[in-house]
């Protein structure tokens, strides 16, 4: 592959991260490679676009994220393709997503560049309401009540089932997410290679267990106002008996890592 196009990303108001990132921006500076960032965040050698949607009409041929599975998870949202991301992990985080820290840089650069690494395909779904599609997930979607004071009835149809249940929230997860949200609200843990989602009820009045389902759009209808939350981090209100229809996003993210590694997620459980 040739990696002249790449893209930083880091977390959110950490200087180690700017630090590191500007160490990897010279690196990849003096390696030929052009770097971009997106604003605010501005590196020296490095060509700062003004949007995620500028950076979306970049032809890329890397992203690299610098900070913890929140920022990797970032960098995938704002990819609508299938760019690779390799990731910088920080001290303090766990970071099972990336694939190295800042002192193994150099010698982490050497190896892609000399293509010395596989490529790990993840799942992503999306979310569409009203034909208006939102950000692609990697680990899940989740819809929420916005009334805190009412218990909102949701109808989810998938295959050829359809279920009703009065609950706080329902998500669904991927393989990559069942060890996040999903699996603190009850969910089960799923192999990564997994194609299959998992339905997960939050606070359901009725017992209901989560449900692994194949890939196949499923239908979620709230009879109250909610809100869509893609990975925890990007949120968008809906109205009531709105239908929002989920289903696998058409470009996987892709990882670049240098190892083969499968259950990576158990890690994030102190397996």
């Amino acid at each position: 592959m040739t990696m002249k196009n790449i893209v930083l990303v880091t977390r959110y108001g950490s200087l180690e991260a700017e630090n590191t990132a500007n160490k990897v921006a010279q690196l990849l500076h003096k390696r030929g490679a052009n770097v971009y960032t997106v604003s605010p965040l501005s590196l020296v050698n490095a060509k700062m676009l003004e949007s995620e949607e500028e950076l979306r009409d970049t032809p890329l041929d890397l992203a690299i994220a610098v900070g913890g599975d929140g920022t990797m998870l970032r960098a995938v949202r704002w990819l609508s393709n299938s760019v690779p991301v390799f990731g910088i992990r920080l001290a303090g985080s766990r970071g099972i997503l990336a694939e190295t820290t800042p002192d193994e840089l150099e010698s982490a650069l050497d190896r892609i560049f000399s293509n010395s690494f596989c490529l790990e395909k993840r799942m992503r779904i999306h979310a569409a309401v009203d034909g208006v599609e939102y950000p692609p997930a990697l680990n899940e979607i989740f819809i929420n009540k916005i009334n805190v004071t009412r218990t909102p009835t949701y109808t989810i149809k998938f295959a050829q089932d359809e279920l009703t249940q009065r609950m706080d929230g329902v998500m669904i997860a991927t393989p990559t997410g069942s060890t996040g949200y999903s699996f603190s609200s009850g969910g089960p843990v799923l192999h990564e290679n997994l194609n299959v989602l998992v339905i997960t009820p939050l606070s359901p009045l009725n017992r209901m267990p989560p449900l692994v389902v194949p890939i196949e759009p499923i239908e979620v209808r709230s009879n109250s106002d909610s809100s869509i939350v893609v990975d925890g981090q990007s949120t968008f209100e809906i109205r009531n008996e709105q239908d929002i229809k989920i289903s696998r996003y058409k470009h996987d993210a892709v990882f670049l890592r240098f190892e083969t590694k499968g259950l990576r997620q158990l890690a994030k459980l102190g397996f």
